[in-house]
């Protein structure tokens, strides 16, 4: 991402490397993981001992509390997606299938540094984000997932991932058409599926340019999402363009949605912030184009189960 409010180096340590996009700074990071073939095995224990803290610190529901009801009923309909005026990002309202991606930093205290999102899979536990917000060098080590998050609440729990899948192109070269990265994730103390505790957008391959879309994320400065609507284009045959400003810092790795069903508010992802510029300007968004390859990493994603450790 370039520009002063749309550009965050974050030196990795780890391996000597400057990192951009709309990513408000790294998690820690450790050379760990089978990296050239593009996925990593989190340590169960890190995990919890990641989830006990950032929920110690914040109002989350805590595990077994009632939560937040998901609506569950669903229409034929396609909501309208008229386009923005101005092309301009603003606050909305969270929803349950889509959060924020918190590290621990100093301390535990939870900070929010990239978005992602639930999306439909055969295991329920998967979730869509950029690869940059997850592997600059070397995977993140520290991280965890907060579905519907707001105002430091965390209406959802906690999930950690238990595998992180990328491309192996992105590992070797940080490819910008590769910048899609897929987590599967567990509620320490459960054997829940996030699927069943939040809902999921469903996710779809090959979809021409030129379709209504609303783009989500999380500013790093800001306690809730912003959202935009406008209509998609090919930016070149691997990557996606969303012309709309004001998707600073921290929106890295959120949905773009078509096909929002109006009784649920949920839609199909067809990009994730990122890709050229790692994410875009101050005027413009992009995302890998999630042809081939993309589905191809999302069915390894889905086919390499990973039971929930409790």
């Amino acid at each position: 991402m370039l520009g002063a409010a749309f550009c965050v180096a974050a030196v990795l340590v780890v391996v000597g490397l400057a990192s951009t996009g709309r990513i408000s700074g790294h998690p820690r990071t450790r050379p760990t993981g089978d990296a050239a073939r593009g996925y990593h095995l989190p340590d169960p224990a890190e995990g919890d001992r990641i989830a006990a803290g950032l929920l110690g610190s914040s109002p989350a529901a805590p595990s077994g509390a009632p939560m937040p009801p998901v609506p569950t009923e669903s229409s034929a309909a396609v909501e309208p997606l008229p386009v923005s005026d101005p092309l301009q990002a603003a606050p909305i309202a969270p929803t349950p299938a889509i959060g924020a991606l918190l590290h621990a930093g100093e301390g535990d205290n939870p900070a929010h540094f990239c978005t992602a999102t639930v999306v439909s899979s055969p295991n329920r536990n998967l979730v869509v984000t950029a690869a940059h917000c997850v592997y600059g060098g070397a995977f993140a080590s520290d991280i965890a997932f907060a579905p519907g998050y707001h105002d430091g609440v965390m209406p959802y729990g906690v999930w950690v991932p238990s595998r992180i899948d990328v491309d192996p192109r992105w590992v070797s070269d940080r490819d910008p058409a590769y910048d899609v990265a897929f987590l599967q994730v567990r509620r320490p103390g459960t054997e829940d599926r996030i699927e069943s505790v939040t809902g999921a957008e469903q996710l779809s391959f090959d979809i021409p340019p030129g379709r209504p879309a609303r783009t989500v994320g999380y500013p790093d400065d800001q306690q809730q999402p912003v959202g935009c609507q406008n209509t998609t284009a090919a930016f070149s045959d691997t990557q996606l363009r969303f012309d709309c400003a004001d998707f600073p810092d921290g929106t890295s790795g959120g949905p773009m949605l078509t096909d929002i069903d109006p009784a649920n508010g949920r839609g199909t992802v067809i990009g994730v912030i990122g890709g050229y510029q790692e994410g875009g300007d101050d005027l413009t968004n992009y995302s890998s184009y999630f042809g081939p390859a993309i589905a191809a990493l999302y069915q390894r994603a889905s086919a390499a189960e990973v039971a929930p450790t409790t």
